[in-house]
């Protein structure tokens, strides 16, 4: 089995979640993008939009996040978005 992503997503104020995830599905201005352990790192900007994790125990968990950047290196994502809370 993969080692797990270290996941965290931030607003411009506060740390809206952070934790060991599988996979992170985010919209970029590019499209849609899923991003699993070993992914090559990248930066991109966010699009409005959700942001879905699935945790490392399965649980599904959903941000609303306005306007940012992700950012993937070494199977560590950093979401950062404007404005992010989430549903």
């Amino acid at each position: 089995m993969a080692a797990p992503l270290k996941v965290s997503v931030v607003s411009a104020d506060r740390e809206v979640w952070s934790g060991e995830a599988t996979m992170v599905v985010a919209r970029t201005t590019e499209g849609e993008i899923g991003i699993l352990s070993g992914h090559e790192p990248m930066l991109a900007i966010l699009s409005s939009g959700e942001v879905r994790v699935t945790s490392a125990g399965g649980e599904k968990v959903t941000a609303q996040a306005a306007d940012g950047f992700l950012s993937v290196e070494n199977d560590t994502v950093t979401i950062v978005a404007r404005e992010a809370e989430l549903v």
